[in-house]
């Protein structure tokens, strides 16, 4: 068509394999066979060279590595621990009796800042235990509408650690979970890291959180 001009070719003109067979046919017609197969082999040594990709192209293959390049790695986390919500509380009493049933150990404590007086014993808000070289955290049910049970749930939490809370709570976002709680740091964390809650589309909890700090606040 006048005033369109041909897209530059993807690929430099190499011969085809048809072109190649009917030079040998016809240089073997009216030439002698040695000197045909000498125009033959400098012939292979020019053009038998792999064809290459234009500038262009060239060009658009290394933009395509580079965006692949650019992928932000995979988020990976270093444990999973299922929490158990007990009636507080009751917690401590939890986590002297999985110490006598089932040999468990206490490795770290954070208690629940909020209390209603002074005088009362503060309540665990997770205490961990190794049993069988795995664990799990103990906790008290606290009475607000934050609690899992309260909001629907099955009064077991998932925790997941890793390095990059914010970038998995996202990822699980945008997966389909929904925030049940923002990311809190300090003493709304267990072990004084960071942590915020997600629900999955079918009403579990899981909290991502920061690694906590070993074996803080053992009490019992």
């Amino acid at each position: 068509m006048d005033g369109v001009s041909a897209p530059p070719p993807l690929y430099n003109h190499c011969p085809t394999t048809a072109t190649s067979f009917t030079l040998i046919s016809f240089l073997f017609c009216f030439l002698s066979p040695r000197v045909s197969l000498l125009i033959v082999v400098v012939f292979l040594c020019c053009f038998s060279s792999p064809c290459r990709l234009t500038p262009m192209a060239q060009q658009d293959a290394q933009n395509g590595s580079s965006e692949n390049a650019a992928a932000p790695p995979a988020v990976s986390f270093v444990a999973v621990k299922p929490q158990l919500f007990v009636e507080a509380p009751k917690a401590n009493d939890a986590v002297l009796f999985y110490k006598a049933a089932f040999g468990a150990e206490e490795v770290g404590r954070t208690l629940n800042p909020k209390r209603k007086a002074d005088l009362e014993l503060p309540l665990i808000l997770s205490a961990e235990l190794k049993i069988a070289g795995s664990s799990i955290l103990v906790a008290d049910l606290v009475d607000d509408s934050a609690s899992p049970t309260k909001a629907g749930g099955n009064g077991v939490v998932l925790f997941l650690e890793t390095e990059d809370v914010e970038r998995a709570i996202a990822k699980a976002v945008s997966a389909g979970a929904v925030v049940e709680s923002e990311v809190v740091e300090g003493e709304g964390a267990f072990g004084g890291g960071r942590v915020g809650k997600v629900k999955d589309p079918y009403g579990f909890v899981w909290a991502i959180s920061s690694p906590g700090k070993k074996g803080a606040d053992v009490e019992a």
